[in-house]
């Protein structure tokens, strides 16, 4: 019989199983869940490198439990999985552009990956499993705010592999009764985010050249702060109501592309043109025009809600861009 939460859970040496969590989102979930006094094991990548990535960055690392494979081979993930209280799934291929070029690579990772932390869950009785969406699933807006409801479209590999793995996650709730809940993320930014990302691409370029290059700029996203969000993986942890459900985590406001680089080139006080680059542009049919978050199932079911405001959150990632920029040397176009 699987076990649920009280509206305040006490997080102290609860097990907790991040999957990649050396990446952006989820370094800074673990680090939000080493404040919160759990125990924490952090689920990466193999690489010859033995790169950690931001998890090597964090205050106090020893204190993370550090598993190493591949997600997408289930005995790695099974032994993972093994006497974790609660897991928060991150771990997936991530890029809308690498997708197109990668297809079924992207999806062995995103929707393989995903069924192998399902079936391991099941095994184990695990408490609660968090498996982390896309706003990417709901394609262009065809009405706003984009609620829970909306149709599912998949504009890319990366959607669909969102889409099927968020399915699969429902079917293992309905057939198995495994507690699962969905968080559905608008577009995060903040610190430690990569130049795959438009944002911080743009700040690295306006701090860096004399002209950003960039895709579409009549295209309009809900950005939301990352420490907003990792309170969203908080709360959908915490919630007994969240249990079988979809809730999308964003700010509720929108700006353009076009617009959101106007106030780059403002903060940093740059004189920068701005190019659209073809290489930078999804295909037609592919390209997301707009997304923008209803938020009020977060607010009603997990009583979540923004609290840094798009030009604060961006004066911080302006910071860390910069800060970054003297100790890196900048690099390229990435998928």
């Amino acid at each position: 019989m699987y076990l649920f939460f009280r509206e305040i859970m006490n997080w102290k040496g609860k097990k907790v199983l991040v999957t990649g969590s050396a990446g952006f989102i989820g370094s800074h979930l673990t680090e939000r869940l080493l404040g919160l006094g759990a125990d924490v094991s952090s689920f990466i990548r193999y690489n010859s490198r033995d790169d950690l990535g931001f998890i090597k960055s964090l205050k106090d690392p020893e204190k993370i439990n550090i598993l190493k494979g591949d997600i997408r081979e289930l005995s790695t993930v099974e032994e993972a999985v093994k006497g974790q209280d609660i897991i928060l799934h991150l771990a997936a291929s991530i890029s809308v552009h690498y997708s197109i070029l990668h297809p079924s690579e992207v999806v062995e990772t995103n929707v393989m990956g995903t069924l192998n932390v399902l079936n391991a869950a099941k095994d184990e009785n695990v408490e609660k499993v968090v498996l982390t969406s896309s706003s990417e699933v709901y394609g262009s807006a065809i009405y706003t705010p984009i609620d829970e409801k909306h149709p599912l479209q998949a504009q890319s590999p990366y959607a669909a592999s969102k889409i099927a793995g968020d399915k699969i996650a429902e079917s293992f709730y309905k057939c198995y009764n495994l507690p699962i809940a969905i968080i559905r993320p608008f577009n995060t930014f903040g610190p430690r985010q990569s130049t795959r990302a438009v944002i911080p691409s743009v700040i690295t370029q306006a701090l860096t050249q004399d002209k950003i290059l960039i895709g579409a700029t009549n295209t309009f996203r809900d950005f939301t702060f990352v420490s907003d969000t990792v309170e969203g993986f908080i709360k959908m942890a915490e919630s007994p109501k969240s249990v079988g459900e979809v809730v999308n985590i964003g700010s509720g406001k929108e700006i353009s592309i076009n617009d959101m680089i106007k106030k780059v080139i403002k903060l940093t006080g740059k004189d920068v043109k701005i190019e659209v680059e073809e290489q930078r542009l999804r295909p037609n049919k592919s390209e997301v025009m707009r997304l923008l978050a209803d938020n009020k199932k977060a607010k009603k079911i997990l009583g979540w809600e923004p609290k840094v405001s798009f030009d604060e959150g961006l004066k911080r990632t302006i910071e860390w861009v910069s800060d970054s920029i003297k100790t890196d040397k900048p690099e390229g176009y990435k998928v």
